[in-house]
């Protein structure tokens, strides 16, 4: 009989398990530490955000599942795997990744896939295996879905307008907005299903791993915790229109508020459970993993000095990103934007009126935005957002940020100009059409990817820092008319856009 199986039956943990946890314990703290403020920020999203309040949970749910595995883990001796730090690596190049695009979700992926690469590097891949899906249901932890907020936008819209239909009730749907006899309905972020979506996703991946064994009923019921709560909550936004077209909009609120929040989802959850209760197949005291299988045979335990010498590689690897951006940062030029707003020749700047306009970006060091008529008397608004350098909480590209500013909302795109992307946008009725341009590093471009890319590439490989926008709005005629005639003429005579982000005097 084996020292590990010996000391399983007692309860005692082996020194080697001793040693290894030890070794894990000072890599993670030192993982923590250097990247103590994506960690903070991490935790602050958990508790701050509703979206995300049930990751508050997930820590506790994986030490909960390794305690489950510790019988069969304690017959396991745990040894250095050296392919683990190629993990390790992936986190390290994932959250420099992140931090060049500033994408928080890659930094906050990356800090946790090297935590992982530190597990499998240090327990090795016998453990690892043990450890699967706990391993993987750490990805949780990771605040992410918010960018699928427009998608289920749309599919929500959608699917209410189907039942609208269906329900013999007449009603318009432009983008998120659907318009019927009892008023103008909106489908806003907050009512999108995201953040149930997320949350029933999480659970779904737990029930599947504890209650099934076959990999088949597991994705089925996978895809049913997905389908469903994206039905139920077009089903919940066509019964809230429905209500405030039979009781009234004021009546509506509270009934989508109470409904929404404390009964509709807690019974989608009910029905899916209860659904699958009959085809739960795995038996409560089966065991986990067959340790046996998995680590046959004796096993040596590793030498102190391997054990060290590869946790210290670990931590040095975690570390290349951080000096990397460091000295990438210390070498580049961050001067202060100049902004000027130009005279465009055909056009003549006037007072703005009528229902405000602006984009929205949080952060930027300059924005302006100006009125512009010609001899016509075509209108158009010509806003201009500068970056000296972007950095967290001050991006081009985020949540949030564009043409659809305080009021506004986008409806659907439009035709793109040469360079550049068209949107339509809305408030109160009052349509309006955006042409935008980016300006980063090199290049100005419409491509939101393409100029994601060429900021990660100033931001990994050194370049200018500066970074700005360019939008050119006009409202649609209350004929209907389209405005894109006046904004293709006001670009043209703009002339060179990128020496306006560089704000040139003309």
């Amino acid at each position: 009989m084996s020292t590990a199986f010996t000391a399983a039956a007692s309860g005692a943990v082996p020194s080697a398990w001793l040693r290894h946890l030890a070794a894990l314990a000072a890599v993670a703290a030192a993982i923590l530490l250097l990247f103590a403020r994506d960690a903070a920020d991490m935790v602050g999203i958990w508790w701050n955000s509703s979206t995300y309040n049930h990751c508050l949970l997930i820590g506790p749910l994986i030490a909960w599942l390794v305690w489950q595995r510790r019988p069969e883990l304690l017959r396991l001796t745990p040894q250095v795997w050296l392919p683990g730090l190629v993990l390790v690596a992936l986190g390290a190049s994932a959250w420099l990744l992140g931090h060049a695009a500033s994408v928080g979700v890659a930094r906050h992926a990356g800090l946790v896939i090297m935590l992982e690469g530190a597990v499998v590097t240090l327990l090795g891949k016998a453990v690892s295996r043990g450890l699967l899906f706990p391993l993987a249901y750490a990805l949780f932890l990771v605040p992410f879905g918010d960018e699928a907020v427009p998608a289920m936008q749309t599919v929500t819209a959608e699917i209410a307008m189907a039942l609208l239909d269906a329900a013999g009730m007449p009603a318009h749907l432009e983008g998120v907005f659907i318009t019927t006899a009892a008023g103008y309905f909106e489908v806003a972020e907050a009512c999108a299903g995201v953040k149930f979506l997320i949350a029933m996703v999480a659970l779904g991946a737990l029930v599947a791993n504890l209650c099934f064994r076959w990999w088949q009923r597991r994705a089925l019921f996978m895809a049913a915790a997905i389908v469903v709560p994206v039905l139920a909550n077009g089903v919940r936004a066509f019964a809230t229109i429905y209500v405030a077209d039979s009781a009234g909009i004021a009546f509506a609120a509270g009934f989508d508020h109470v409904v929404y929040g404390g009964i509709f989802f807690a019974i989608v959850i009910a029905l899916i459970l209860g659904a699958a209760w009959p085809f739960f197949d795995r038996n409560v005291s089966e065991p986990w993993f067959d340790p046996e299988r998995i680590q046959p045979g004796p096993v040596a335990a590793d030498p102190p000095a391997r054990l060290w010498r590869t946790a210290g590689v670990a931590a040095a690897i975690a570390c290349a990103p951080l000096l990397w951006g460091s000295a990438v940062a210390a070498s580049g030029t961050h001067q202060a934007p100049r902004l000027a707003m130009p005279e465009v020749p055909g056009w003549t700047r006037i007072p703005a009126t009528g229902r405000p306009w602006q984009p929205t970006f949080a952060g930027a060091d300059r924005l302006e935005v100006a009125r512009y008529r010609d001899h016509e008397g075509r209108e158009v608004d010509l806003a201009v957002a500068v970056f000296a350098r972007q950095e967290e909480g001050r991006e081009l590209f985020g949540f949030g940020q564009g043409a659809a500013g305080p009021g506004w909302a986008w409806t659907a795109d439009a035709p793109a100009p040469p360079n550049g992307r068209a949107e339509r946008i809305v408030s109160h009725g009052e349509v309006r059409e955006v042409a935008s341009f980016y300006a980063v590093g090199n290049i100005l471009t419409g491509d939101m990817l393409g100029a994601k890319l060429e900021m990660m590439k100033v931001r990994l490989l050194g370049g200018p820092q500066r970074a700005a926008a360019i939008l050119v709005s006009a409202p649609e005629a209350a004929t209907g008319a389209s405005p894109r005639p006046a904004i293709d003429r006001f670009i043209a005579a703009l002339g060179p856009l990128d020496r306006l982000a560089d704000g040139t005097p003309r």
